[in-house]
């Protein structure tokens, strides 16, 4: 077996990250996997383009999974930070850079890195 590419690493650690966080809020089903699949797929194409983004791919998913998921179904991932106001989304920061985090705009606070958001909502990723 061939070791995998930085390219297919970064596409499997993002899709790896991006799964936890749905899982984290419990938002997994198959239909929003699916999701998942169809932005990783969309990105390899990005990332062969331009093999400097690969450290980029991680929050470029997550993006495309919740732009994607408030066409589809609503707001994701609302913000575990504010009990107060209108539920709102999380926004991940930087837009295009790497160690992406969920961030809420409205308390300016980082709430987790993408991928972590089990530890910010107290929900396990594991059963």
């Amino acid at each position: 077996m061939e070791p995998l590419s930085p390219l297919e690493q970064a596409l499997h650690a993002a899709r790896a990250l991006v799964l936890a966080d749905l899982v984290a809020g419990e938002v997994a089903d198959a239909d929003v996997v699916s999701l998942v699949e169809d932005s990783v797929v969309q990105r390899r194409w990005w990332v062969e383009q331009w093999p400097e983004g690969a450290q980029y791919v991680a929050g470029l998913v997550a993006q495309d999974v919740q732009d994607a998921l408030l066409e589809r179904y609503g707001r994701w991932p609302l913000c575990p930070v504010c009990g107060y106001g209108d539920p709102h989304a999380l926004d991940v920061e930087p837009e295009l850079g790497p160690d992406p985090h969920w961030v809420c705009s409205k308390a300016g606070v980082k709430v987790a890195p993408v991928g972590a958001l089990a530890e910010a909502t107290g929900r396990s990723t594991t059963s």
